[in-house]
This record gives structure tokens, C-alpha cells and sequence, in this order.
């Protein structure tokens, strides 16, 4: 029997905002506040306190000779990580599923944002226990195998400044929360071009990564392998799922420019 769910709650001022945000569609470049303030059925009091906000985040821009409002430079810069991503996302999925049929292990790819891991994609294994984290979800980068790693490339004193202004929650007894020997643990990485991660985010669960990188060095996301602890053996991530993360990581990065 089916479930009823419970509805989410809406902010409607949130809401209202994203609203007039996609009013900047198709041909449309610049809309006046009485215009905005028809097409969305609110109060010009309501949608200039809309604007004003968006405004001040640099999602909207005044257009002080008409008067009128255009998209903002944020909104710009969202749109161009998105259309990164998703070319990310499509040059990677080919070597994500030749991944899960050489090791019938799910594989996934992953972003640094704001010092958390979010999955963009992932292919499942078709084994009757599999771990497959949510497209999207946030997940703290200092206790998974694909944040360490993409943790790894950055600068040092960025990382510390981090852990220095958040306390690193203890998820399981394997997780790492002293500052100092977390940095400790993130110095070999980097050479190694590897991380793992031994039930740091959940108990019963192990992770092994590797970065993926652009044409201009830098690393952008990694490659993932998450899996039950009772099929990741010391012998099969290092025999097997350590190279395979590695080849997969080096394949995309080739298909991105990177040599």
C-alpha cells in the first residue's frame, strides 16, 4: 500500500521570487515594475521589496535610463555553472557506465560546493545491496572519500580557515573531527591521486574517489565508488577499485581537455 506524503511547505516570498526571476524568459531583456507587477498578480509594494532584494544579491539589475529591470550578473554566472555541469555530466556518463560494467560497483560523479560533496550524476550496479546517493544531495566533504580528495587540491590555509569556523560533526567512530589531524590525513592525497573513505560518513559503508580535472589543471569534481564495506576489502580497493577510479577520473579529465 502506497504512502500519502506530506506536503512541503512553501515560503511564498521565496517563491514569488524565483517567479519573477523566470519571467526573464525567451525575448524578453527588461520588464518595468508595473509590468512584473501584472504578469505576477501582486502589489507593486510587494514586487519592488522583490526586486529590491534580488537586487541587492545581484540576481536583478536597474536599468536607470528605462527604468525598467533585466537580469543580473549572479543570475549569469548560475546559468554558466549549470551549462558546465551538465557538459560535465554528459562527457562523463560513458565512462561512468563502462566503470559500473567492469566492476559492478555503482559509480558516481561529484562537485566540491562550499566545502560539501553533491552528486550530479550516478549509474547503479545492479547488486542487490548498493549505496546510491541522491542526485543533488548535500553531503559533508571532510568525511567522504570524494570531498577529501577534491579537499586535497585546495589551498591549505582555505581548508584551515575552514575547520578552523566549523566544529567537523562525529558521524561514526571512524570519522575524523580533530583540525589538525584532518589536515594531516589530507597532505598524501594529493600525490597519490586517490582518497578512501572507511564507514567516515555511515557505518557499513566505504567510498574510494579520484579527481577529475579541466584543460586548465584545476580539479572540478571526482569519481566515486561507494559501496557495502563487506564487498570493498583492503585486497579489492587497492587491486581494483583504486585503479578503475583512477583510469575513469583520468578519462574524463581527457575528455575535458586535460593532459
Amino acid at each position: 500500500m502506497k504512502t500519502k506524503s506530506k506536503a512541503v511547505p512553501v515560503i511564498k516570498s521565496v517563491d514569488h521570487a524565483f517567479e519573477l526571476l523566470e519571467q526573464f524568459r525567451g525575448d524578453v531583456n527588461e520588464l518595468s515594475l508595473s509590468e512584473l507587477g501584472r504578469r505576477l498578480q501582486l502589489p507593486k509594494n510587494n514586487v519592488f521589496r522583490l526586486l529590491a532584494t534580488l537586487e541587492s544579491r545581484r540576481f536583478i539589475e536597474h536599468n536607470s535610463t528605462t527604468g525598467s529591470y533585466r537580469l543580473g550578473l549572479k543570475a549569469f554566472h548560475l546559468s554558466r555553472m549549470v551549462s558546465r555541469q551538465m557538459r560535465l555530466v554528459s562527457r562523463a556518463r560513458p565512462t561512468l557506465e563502462a566503470m559500473v560494467r567492469e566492476s559492478n560497483e555503482t559509480v558516481c560523479l561529484t562537485v566540491l560546493r562550499d566545502f560539501s560533496i553533491v552528486c550530479l550524476d550516478a549509474v547503479e550496479c545492479s547488486q542487490p545491496v548498493r549505496v546510491v546517493p541522491p542526485i543533488g544531495m548535500r553531503l559533508p566533504a571532510y568525511c567522504t572519500a570524494a570531498g577529501k580528495i577534491q579537499l586535497a587540491h585546495l589551498p591549505e590555509d582555505k581548508v584551515a580557515r575552514f575547520l578552523a569556523e566549523h566544529k567537523l560533526e562525529r558521524n561514526t567512530p571512524s570519522t575524523i573531527t580533530d583540525p589538525a589531524s584532518f589536515l594531516e590525513h589530507l597532505q598524501p592525497l594529493k600525490e597519490q591521486g586517490y582518497a578512501v573513505s572507511r564507514e567516515e560518513l555511515e557505518v557499513g559503508v566505504t567510498c574510494v574517489a579520484a579527481p577529475v580535472h579541466d584543460y586548465s589543471s584545476n580539479v572540478i569534481g571526482a569519481v566515486v565508488l561507494p559501496g557495502p564495506i563487506t564487498r570493498f576489502s583492503e585486497e579489492r580497493i587497492n587491486e581494483v577499485l583504486i585503479p578503475l577510479a583512477k583510469k575513469g577520473a583520468e578519462e574524463i579529465s581527457s575528455q575535458l581537455g586535460y593532459f
